[in-house]
């Protein structure tokens, strides 16, 4: 059961929430999520940081959230932001998902091939861009492969 802390150790429960605040919580459970590809854009020098998400509000928010506290996994990133500032950054939708009746491995392939349509296009890559090259197969499985025999 879902339970929150009130003041003085109460402690407030799905079961005594009030029917207005369940109302909206359920609303807010049922709303679909905008799912999609975003970068974060530095405006001084044109690199990007490009990401797919199945919540694009709250990984907007979570890179932002990194950002402003140094841990964001891009260090190249981080090293930017923490020279230049927020206002020297740009958060962007790129392409969205429209929310339609299908598994969540479907939709996820649709991510995938969403984010690697933008990735080849823009290139995020090394002076252009804040996002580590991908791997090819052959290299992604010699990886594999020396991970298994040190095992």
């Amino acid at each position: 059961m879902l339970a929150t802390r009130l003041p003085a150790g109460r402690w407030r429960t799905q079961s005594n929430m009030k029917p207005v605040n369940k109302a909206l919580k359920q609303q807010y459970l049922e709303t679909p999520r905008r799912m999609g590809v975003f970068q974060i854009r530095n405006l001084a020098n044109e690199k990007v940081f490009v990401a797919k998400s199945f919540d694009l509000p709250g990984s907007l928010n979570r890179h932002r959230f990194q950002l402003l506290h140094g841990s964001h996994a891009s260090a190249a990133l981080q090293t930017d932001w923490n020279a230049q500032g927020a206002d020297a950054f740009a958060f962007e939708i790129l392409d969205e998902l429209t929310p339609r009746d299908a598994t969540q491995e479907e939709l996820r392939e649709d991510l995938d091939f969403m984010e690697a349509c933008w990735l080849d296009q823009l290139q995020p890559f090394d002076e252009r861009g804040y996002n580590e090259r991908p791997m090819s197969h052959e290299a992604r499985l010699q990886m594999i492969m020396r991970r298994n025999a040190a095992a």
